[in-house]
């Protein structure tokens, strides 16, 4: 499950991490109330579940209430890779010195958390070349590591001190919710030298959500979405007609993000997740069928626990049953995936070698 701004940024409030006042809402009368009680200049932020939105025009810098009105209703009738608003964010603007990337992330494959963080921040973390990548396991972060990495980044004094703090704080809710991903990017650097978290990302683990009540709340489900729930995996409706498939909610989400980027248009976020098996896959499958827009689907899957030749026989029981008559472009890797292909030869789904060749194929293929 994939927070909104806002709602990572109430989980980064609880665990302390330090933040510039704001106040979601879902229409304008409420963000006029909103406004009144912020005070101006502040930004209005489109909230959205895809990255993008500063260069989309989601994110607006407001003086008064002229610009308020006119800005409020252009931000939230604005579509973003398909995504409409599901909120709008309304922050105080701040006073910036300099913009830091932080963020956590499990590592399935070495079982731990891994810090990513950079003295670039405010760009795609891709895009920085000097990052700072540290395992520490799968407890919290300590004092000692999170100054090491402070020190690496050219931090000191209060600036130093503070970075600890939020690294640590993060950590902690990282490690409690179970997260899959937590990032703040930008991580602020203000004028006096103190540090706070401009914007906030958190991915939870679907497998581990049962053991956190506190975390439903963030929860909206359409009726397809919460049958794939109950069959064990993650579906997403979006506005596209490329269905997304894959395993690991950072890949899936990856490949969503590069398919938008390459001009495609997602119709679901789909995981099959670690435990997939054939059976959990067609039912996988049988959902996306009952999504009248999707008009070809997208697969990029690592096989690690997930043997790829389990997806593979799961879309030859579709093609058998009729279920789908859509095309497939597929990248498959690790765990039997010479084998998979193998099996999927002659059929519908056409295999390429990288994600990109798929996604370009995919978006031509849909295209035409």
């Amino acid at each position: 499950m994939r927070l909104l701004e806002f709602q990572a940024k109430e989980l980064f409030r609880e665990y302390g991490i330090n933040l510039l006042d704001s106040k979601s809402s879902i229409n304008i009368e409420e963000g006029r109330k909103h406004a009144k009680e912020l005070g101006y200049p502040f930004v209005i932020k489109i909230q959205v579940p895809v990255g993008g939105r500063g260069k989309a025009g989601g994110i607006q810098m407001c003086q008064n209430d002229d610009e308020f009105e006119l800005k409020y209703p252009q931000v939230m009738d604005l579509v973003i890779k398909g995504e409409k608003a599901r909120a709008i964010l309304l922050e105080k603007m701040a006073d910036i010195k300099k913009e830091l990337y932080l963020s956590l992330f499990l590592n399935r494959s070495k079982r731990c958390y891994t810090i990513i963080a950079s003295s670039n921040g405010g760009v795609e973390i891709e895009s920085v070349k000097n990052q700072i990548i540290k395992e520490v396991g799968l407890g919290n972060v300590t004092e000692e590591i999170a100054r090491e990495v402070a020190k690496e980044m050219g931090l000191e004094g209060k600036t130093q001190d503070g970075f600890v703090d939020i690294l640590k704080k993060l950590s902690k809710l990282t490690v409690e919710k179970e997260a899959e991903l937590a990032e703040i990017n930008p991580l602020a650097i203000m004028q006096d030298d103190s540090i706070i978290a401009l914007d906030g990302k958190f991915v939870t683990d679907d497998n581990s959500n049962f053991r956190h009540e506190e975390l439903q709340k963030y929860q909206e489900i359409s009726e397809i979405e919460e049958r794939a729930e109950k069959s064990g995996f993650s579906l997403v409706e979006l506005d596209g007609n490329i269905a997304v498939v894959g395993n690991g909610a950072g890949l899936v989400m990856s490949t969503l993000d590069m398919l938008s980027d390459n001009g495609g248009k997602p119709a679901c976020f789909l995981d099959v997740g670690g435990g997939a098996t054939t059976e959990s896959v067609y039912e996988a499958l049988t959902l996306i069928s009952k999504i009248s827009k999707v008009k070809g689907i997208l697969v990029n899957l690592y096989g690690g626990i997930v043997k790829t030749t389990v997806v593979a026989e799961a879309f030859l029981k579709a093609y058998e049953n009729n279920l789908i008559d859509l095309p497939v472009f597929a990248r498959l890797k690790g765990t039997e995936s010479k084998k998979a292909k193998e099996m999927l030869q002659g059929s519908r789904t056409k295999i390429y070698d990288s994600v990109e060749e798929a996604i370009n194929a995919a978006v031509m293929g849909i295209k035409n």
